[in-house]
């Protein structure tokens, strides 16, 4: 093992240790100041820059946007000085505003990554962007903080590796749902808990109201008639139960690509993994998950334990809301003990035998600088020390496509028009061989796709200089040998 990496290995292990203390302010206390360069001033990046201007050991001074105005925009929306601000186009100009101490906002990555920053935050959401300033940053000799989970769910594994090769560090990001269930997965394996479910509420409420028997969610409301007798799960057969309310609700969206996406990550990072292809992803209550997600064998949904889900938070108008937040469900092996906490209030199944431990937020750029902390400051990851590829993403026809058609990946969720994902164990790319979702994207067909097929990737046309697909070919190379 090189040098540089038994170095890494060994802080990670020191740090680890420390960190489970959870006084944030001793476990960064010896930490240097950290400069960050953030590439895509989206909602993430613009929540990220607002931050860093209030925390004192992370600072971000340079802002990288296909539109420079927009890099600098987000500077002066988090209340930098319009006279600290520089756009710059060439190196020369990069250089000389920041001697000069200027925030600097750019179009040029490349120019960026020459900067002498401790970190690059990928946050453009574009998986072949997101491939391309990864190995930017990594040539670079910079760490790196993976936002874009489309070109994470493909690479991550293989540009963690490259990294560690070079002695810096490639993480998931604390204020997205990956990073935080992971975070809440290992400490529950720390403490020695059976996991029999870990996962995340989607990402937008369903909200019923019973008066009127509708429910809203992201302010589109649906006539939901009937709902109300399934409101409460009382004894009900779960899986009746489940399917039931998905029928009732079928005019919303229920399985998101991007919520696949983020599981394929933290599966990646976890070794948990799928228990059906599309996830179950039921319209739940959250104290109803312990029951819901149990082995089928005790009445619930899983045909076995560790393994990965989304549930849609359904509440009353009223009620609080998961907020995005993360869950593991544990197997209750202490009666005395979990009575005890039931009785304190923890949500327990209608059986009592297993429990929900859940973390109710995630707050997208507002809490990323712990992962930047981490990398630049510790040398260690918010994720797995190593992650190896556990699971593929791939892309599902829900109609015939034609040859000739585009898979225009577009819109919030970073969809593709009538196909949606499934999550499926990691395998080497093939001619034949189901294709990753994000590598499929975005690419002309070349041959028609039956619907209920899996996209292949002799199915569309990709350009060999493809960044995504040397990187995948490399992790692949890595991870599959032979």
């Amino acid at each position: 093992m090189p040098s540089c990496m038994q170095h890494v290995m060994v802080r990670s292990n020191e740090t680890i240790t420390k960190k489970r203390h959870m006084n944030f302010h001793a476990y960064y206390r010896d930490v240097k100041p950290v400069t960050a360069c953030l590439i895509g001033t989206g909602d993430f990046g613009n929540s990220f820059i607002a931050q860093t201007e209030r925390i004192e050991r992370v600072t971000t001074r340079v802002a990288v946007d296909l539109d420079a105005a927009r890099a600098a925009r987000a500077f002066a929306a988090s209340g930098v000085d319009s006279a600290r601000i520089a756009v710059c186009a060439t190196a020369a100009e990069a250089r000389t505003a920041w001697e000069a101490g200027k925030a600097i906002a750019t179009s040029e990555p490349a120019l960026a990554a020459d900067l002498p920053v401790d970190i690059i935050v990928e946050a453009t959401g574009d998986p072949e962007g997101g491939a391309r300033h990864a190995r930017l940053a990594i040539e670079a000799d910079k760490h790196l903080v993976m936002v874009s989970k489309e070109a994470d769910s493909l690479i991550g594994p293989g540009i963690a590796a490259m990294a560690a090769d070079r002695g810096r560090i490639v993480t998931p990001v604390d204020g997205d749902q990956p990073s935080l269930l992971i975070g809440l997965v290992t400490w529950a394996e720390t403490l020695g808990f059976e996991i029999l479910a870990a996962g995340k509420s989607s990402e937008y409420d369903f909200v019923f109201d019973a008066a009127s028997e509708t429910i809203d969610s992201n302010g589109r409301v649906i006539d939901v008639a009937g709902f109300a007798a399934l409101d409460r799960l009382g004894t009900r057969d779960v899986a009746d139960a489940v399917a039931e309310r998905s029928r009732l609700a079928a005019a919303l969206p229920q399985k998101l690509v991007p919520d696949l996406c983020e599981m394929t990550l933290v599966s990646n990072h976890t070794g948990l993994m799928a228990d059906r292809p599309d996830l179950h992803v039921p319209i739940a209550r959250i104290e109803e998950l312990p029951t819901l997600f149990a082995l089928a064998a005790d009445g619930g949904l899983l045909s076995a334990g560790r393994r990965i889900d989304v549930f849609q938070c359904l509440r009353a108008p009223h009620e609080l809301s998961f907020a995005g937040g993360v869950f593991v469900v544990v197997r209750c092996t202490h009666e005395a003990t979990w009575k005890l906490l039931a009785h304190k209030g923890h949500v327990l199944s209608r059986d009592g035998s297993t429990a929900l431990l859940w973390l109710p937020r995630h707050l997208l750029g507002l809490e990323a600088a712990t992962s930047v902390l981490d990398a630049a400051g510790l040398g260690v990851s918010s994720g797995a020390v190593t992650p190896a590829p556990h699971t593929d993403l791939v892309m599902h026809a829900d109609r015939d496509f034609a040859a000739g058609e585009v898979l225009t990946m577009g819109g919030h969720h970073h969809e593709v028009a009538d196909a949606s994902a499934r999550m499926i164990p990691a395998a080497p790319l093939s001619a034949e061989a189901p294709a990753p979702f994000y590598l499929v994207s975005n690419r002309t067909l070349v041959r028609p796709v039956s619907k209920g097929d899996l996209f292949r990737l002799a199915d569309v046309e990709i350009d060999a200089a493809s960044e995504l697909l040397a990187l995948r070919q490399a992790q692949d190379a890595r991870f599959f040998p032979g």
